[in-house]
């Protein structure tokens, strides 16, 4: 069945496209959602002056794309993952943290749209993620994983004063102190039992 797409489409085409489809994508799914209409001589007129509006949103769509490529290789994503001693990650970094951070520099993207190389990250070090844009340009984000119990260590250590340290000791100590007297109290009490 040919077709004029009123929508876009994922991997058929875009507003204004003229499409041949099987009848039963056409009827059962794209004209009842009403991405596209029977292709006919009044649609095509139609079709025909609609063209300036569907030219400039296409530019202004292709312009944003420009301007989202320049954020997003503008952008670092550092993460710290729990990782194993060779610096291979006890996960991975997925295509929803990617998205996740993305949204928090302002920038939506669709999930199906952040391409990870070889399925995941896995390891430790700087990596390459492509971003599919609209009209067909990606973009690069740049993603830094590190191993997460170094960086904790790295930060806790200057952080905790010396007189933190010896009052935490000396607290623990008495906990024990207070557990030992509670485990003599309880051998008393057993004692006074059997000789009543």
């Amino acid at each position: 069945m040919k077709i004029i797409l009123y929508k876009e489409v994922p991997n058929l085409g875009e507003e204004g496209d003229v499409k041949v489809v099987a009848d039963g994508y056409a009827r059962n799914f794209l004209l009842p959602q009403k991405f596209a209409v029977r292709y006919t001589k009044a649609t095509e007129m139609e079709l025909a002056q609609k063209q300036k509006s569907i030219a400039r949103r296409k530019e202004e769509k292709s312009k944003a794309a420009s301007d989202t490529k320049t954020r997003i290789e503008a952008l670092t994503m550092e993460v710290a993952v729990a990782a194993g001693e060779k610096g291979r990650l006890f996960g991975s970094v997925t295509s929803s943290a990617v998205v996740d951070y993305l949204a928090s520099q302002g920038v939506d993207m669709e999930r199906k749209k952040v391409e990870l190389p070889e399925g995941g990250i896995k390891m430790v070090g700087d990596h390459s993620v492509k971003i599919k844009l609209y009209g067909g340009e990606e973009a690069l984000l740049k993603v830094t994983v590190s191993a997460s119990g170094e960086k904790a260590e790295v930060v806790a250590a200057p952080k905790t004063p010396k007189a933190v340290v010896e009052k935490e000791a000396a607290d623990d100590a008495g906990e024990n102190a207070e557990s030992d007297s509670i485990e003599d109290n309880t051998e008393e009490d057993a004692e006074t039992e059997i000789e009543e």
